[in-house]
């Protein structure tokens, strides 16, 4: 892609993210999504390959969908409020319409079903585009709703937990796997959203580190299904003997930055005398950390085929910059003992 092309539509992409950030006003938060919609699709279809196009088309019909249903939401809500401020949002049916709409932008449950079909036809990069930045505008008006009725977002978060555990068990492609793990994370921070929106937005932050250490481990491997993975002995030694510790990280086992975010969740809903909700929470983070045992079983404890085809790759250096997977990589292992820390800067 021309390199003047690719800048406009990196910028765009962070122009429709601010705005939308930035916005009180609803008409400017859908045209903040929409500019950042239409600034990845040029993004996703560059690879001219019959399955990221496929992708590309229902990543816009899902978003389209989406940002309409937002469009009609915030235009009811004005009719029947006179309000257009998003935080002045207070109608039940218009609060409930805008939350399906924001789910539907992320992917939780049960309105997943686009995600890890859009991501399995992506490189990694621009999956890691779509995984991580494309999160935070939806999110961010997420965070500013106050939902009339709270039994949706619990629903929804449980069902996202539950359905991003069993979804990834039979994967066997990297992208499907870690399409399901962000429904999956996503369905946490949903769940504590409206009793602590702080402890919300400190899980996005440890999910955005951990997912991006993830995709530049795959994208430094080159590895795209499970079988790719035992050829990483060869590729970069070091970077597969810590790669086990960022996937454990992800399924939230102590002492990994994980489960920060896990154990502060648990403790806060509990506090919410909502403890037959932390514990079913709990055990649907078994399902999640099945998978990433799985693929650390793959990575380091079985032998690569080696047949001239399998050895190829190896003699092939990576021209990837390894500072930022060096540095996310040490956040995703190692954040754990800040935890006081964090606590205190975010006022949990």
């Amino acid at each position: 892609m021309n390199p003047y092309i690719l800048a406009t539509l990196l910028f765009s992409l962070g122009l429709g993210t601010t705005i939308t950030l930035t916005s009180s006003h609803w008409l400017f938060a859908w045209m903040g999504l929409e500019i950042n919609t239409l600034a990845i699709l040029p993004l996703m279809a560059q690879q001219h390959h019959p399955r990221a196009v496929e992708a590309t088309i229902k990543y816009f019909l899902t978003q389209a969908t989406g940002a309409a249903t937002l469009l009609f939401a915030s235009t009811t809500n004005a009719w029947l409020t006179g309000q257009w401020d998003i935080l002045q949002m207070s109608h039940p049916l218009s609060t409930t319409m805008v939350i399906l709409a924001l789910s539907l932008k992320i992917g939780l449950a049960p309105l997943h079903t686009w995600l890890p079909e859009v991501l399995q036809g992506l490189d990694l990069t621009t999956g890691l585009i779509l995984s991580t930045w494309q999160k935070l505008a939806p999110f961010a008006l997420l965070l500013q709703i106050q939902p009339t009725n709270p039994l949706i977002l619990v629903m929804l978060g449980i069902t996202s937990t539950l359905v991003g555990g069993w979804g990834g068990l039979n994967q066997t492609q990297l992208r499907k796997i870690l399409a399901y793990s962000s429904t999956a994370h996503l369905g946490w921070m949903i769940l504590i959203l409206q009793f602590s929106p702080s402890l919300a937005l400190l899980t996005l932050i440890t999910y955005l580190i951990m997912t991006s250490s993830t995709f530049l481990v795959f994208k430094l491997n080159k590895s795209t299904n499970i079988n790719m993975l035992a050829t990483s002995w060869a590729k970069a030694p070091a970077l597969t003997t810590l790669t086990p510790l960022v996937l454990l990280s992800l399924g939230g086992l102590p002492p990994l930055t994980g489960f920060m975010p896990k154990w502060l969740i648990l403790q806060e809903l509990t506090k919410q005398e909502l403890a037959p909700i932390a514990t079913l929470t709990a055990l649907t983070a078994l399902l999640s950390l099945y998978f990433y045992l799985r693929l650390t079983y793959a990575m380091t404890l079985t032998m690569s085929p080696n047949n001239v085809t399998g050895t190829a790759p190896w003699r092939l250096p990576s021209l990837q910059l390894t500072l930022p997977l060096a540095t996310l990589t040490t956040m995703t292992i190692a954040l754990l003992p800040l935890t006081p820390t964090i606590m205190a800067l975010c006022i949990l």
